[in-house]
């Protein structure tokens, strides 16, 4: 059961031993080794499958809350957890485990002429607050992530995963815990009071050093608004599939079905598909139906609806909305430069793809639209950091500083500079 509100003073009380621990925690952690952070990794994978029944029954009950209180299809995917799901956090862990501990590794080193040695060394970020909503996996990947990457974490899930997240995080601690390590480095918030993300966002600038927010657009544009701290995440996944007249219908149509439909609730999601107009005669109709034979809404321009008469008129908010649904928006345009245009005006720089079989036509695309991630060929939904081998993600950064595109271990890392002399002096 979701923990009550508490008075603020309680409130207040609780989030400074959050900071204040996560601080201390973080200490430790940055200067762990790798085998020590491993051993907790893979001992926490071992409790999610061991407690497994545990997890799905904490899971069942927030279900039943997201029903009754009358969560979307949608959210209600997000929520869910099953054994596959269980699977795939534990294995998320071990592979986190198997990558190259980035703290302390060298990405640059030079001699300067008077003899300085210097070397730019990767460190960790420090505390790191983790906002989240339906996704209980968040906590696995997000403690993971972050263990690796030698920061210490407070996470603060959503009150509809809020059972779910509890007995994810207890795995985490046993691993802490049978590795020697403070379990206070993965903490997560014990209360649904609202009243929290205020604190993290605002009222604990002396512990926190980066907000992470993973979320629907309410949320995200809430964190980028109040916070105090530097924020990494997006805003929108609104993405898009450009199918080029040099594509394979064959290819196009299992792309553009698996990007918008594959599931239909996360941010790699396609919400638009640009057709070529010169390829409209033979591609534009097979794409059309195979979409809503397959169940999902399409919103098009005159030109789609004209090709297949179950196509609904969209408007111009239509290529601007991220659905998060079996719904995509549809339209022509004009060969490759009209899609990068398209997608410089309405796009959210998250993730595009390209399907076409011209080289140089595909390099145009990759080299011109100026998003997170861009892809020939290949399906939206490898918008993703597990798909890049980082192991786990916290989210995709659209933003242009710091991290872009999936946040894994070297994403939640910065760096300093090490100078090494021998005597040396600066002259007048």
């Amino acid at each position: 059961m979701s923990q009550p509100a508490a008075d603020d003073a309680g409130l207040g009380a609780t989030m400074e031993r959050l900071g204040r621990e996560a601080q201390a925690a973080a200490q430790v952690l940055a200067r762990t080794p790798r085998a020590q952070k491993d051993a907790a990794l893979e001992t926490a994978a071992a409790a999610l499958r061991a407690r497994a029944a545990t997890i799905l029954a904490a899971n069942q009950r927030d279900l039943d809350g997201a029903r009754s209180r009358g969560l979307g299809a949608a959210l209600l995917d997000r929520l869910l957890l099953d054994a596959p799901r269980i699977e795939a956090m534990a294995a998320g862990l071990e592979a986190i485990a198997l990558l190259p501990d980035p703290i302390g590794a060298v990405t640059a080193e030079w001699t300067r002429p008077n003899g300085l040695r210097i070397q730019r060394v990767r460190v960790p970020l420090g505390v790191i607050a983790i906002i989240y909503e339906s996704r209980p996996n968040v906590t696995a990947d997000a403690g993971g992530l972050c263990l690796k990457s030698g920061n210490a974490v407070i996470l603060r899930p959503g009150s509809e995963s809020f059972e779910s997240s509890a007995a994810i995080h207890a795995c985490l601690e046993a691993g802490l815990e049978a590795a020697g390590l403070p379990v206070t480095a993965v903490q997560r918030v014990p209360t649904t009071d609202r009243e929290a993300v205020r604190y993290l966002l605002a009222g604990m600038t002396d512990f926190i050093d980066v907000v992470v927010p993973r979320g629907g657009k309410g949320l995200i544009e809430r964190v980028q608004r109040e916070a105090r701290v530097p924020v990494i995440g997006h805003l929108d996944g609104n993405c898009h599939v450009y199918v080029d007249r040099d594509a394979d219908l064959n290819m196009a149509r299992a792309i553009v079905l698996n990007a918008k439909l594959r599931r239909t609730g996360v941010c790699g999601a396609a919400e638009t598909l640009l057709v070529d107009r010169a390829a409209a005669p033979t591609l534009l109709a097979p794409l059309l139906k195979a979409l809503l034979d397959a169940g999902c809404e399409v919103r098009g321009d005159d030109a789609c609806r004209a090709a297949d008469a179950r196509v609904r008129a969209a408007s111009e908010a239509d290529w601007y909305t991220e659905y998060l649904d079996a719904i995509i928006a549809a339209r022509l345009v004009d060969g490759v430069d009209g899609a990068i245009e398209h997608i410089a005006r309405y796009g959210s720089a998250h993730t595009e793809s390209i399907v076409t079989d011209n080289a140089a036509t595909a390099e145009r695309f990759l080299g011109c639209v100026d998003s997170a991630i861009v892809l020939h060929n290949a399906s939206t939904q490898f918008a993703d950091g597990g798909e890049f081998g980082m192991g786990a993600e916290i989210g995709i950064s659209t933003d242009k500083f710091h991290a872009r595109g999936p946040v894994g271990v070297e994403q939640l890392t910065s760096y300093k500079y090490v100078v090494r002399g021998a005597g040396q002096v600066r002259p007048r």
